[in-house]
């Protein structure tokens, strides 16, 4: 349980903040026929988002340094909570429920070096999919946001 909320936490941390302030705009463009697509869109949908879900988390499985996080994990729930998280926080129509980011890391000791290598095993999917950089620095952006709730250990 601890384990799959890491990888949840660590991806939703990504996912939640990456929309913050990308809302459906309330700006007046009159003469704008068409407003910014969400991310989810910008992303590919929910066929892409499982796509770099289901590379990710095989990273995350292959990485020494952080894989004993997740030795019990039910990883097909973890894939699909997942993308129901990066789906939903993106603008898309999934929903998630689940806990925040604080709740889901406490008293795990997530330190700075665990942190880093989930988001280096986040960079290599989205780089293997070609995830375009203004996407990529969204969602890395989101995450580095959330490093204060998800690292709790020296």
């Amino acid at each position: 349980m601890r384990t799959r909320m890491f990888v949840m936490a660590a991806l939703a941390a990504v996912s939640l903040m990456a929309c913050g302030g990308k809302g459906k705009g309330g700006g007046g463009g009159g003469g704008s026929a068409m407003a910014e697509k969400s991310l989810y869109d910008r992303l590919g949908g929910k066929d892409a988002i499982t796509a770099v879900v289901e590379d990710f988390v095989g990273n995350v499985a292959a990485d020494k340094r952080i894989n004993t996080f997740f030795a019990n994990a039910d990883i097909p729930g973890l894939k699909q909570k997942l993308v129901d998280q990066i789906c939903e926080a993106t603008g898309g129509p999934c929903k998630y429920a689940g806990k925040d980011m604080k709740t889901a890391h406490a008293g795990m000791g997530v330190k700075d070096a665990d942190f880093a290598a989930i988001v280096e095993d986040l960079v290599k999917s989205l780089d293997k999919f070609k995830v375009p950089q203004k996407e990529k620095d969204e969602l890395l952006g989101a995450l580095g946001g959330m490093k204060g709730d998800i690292v709790t250990a020296q």
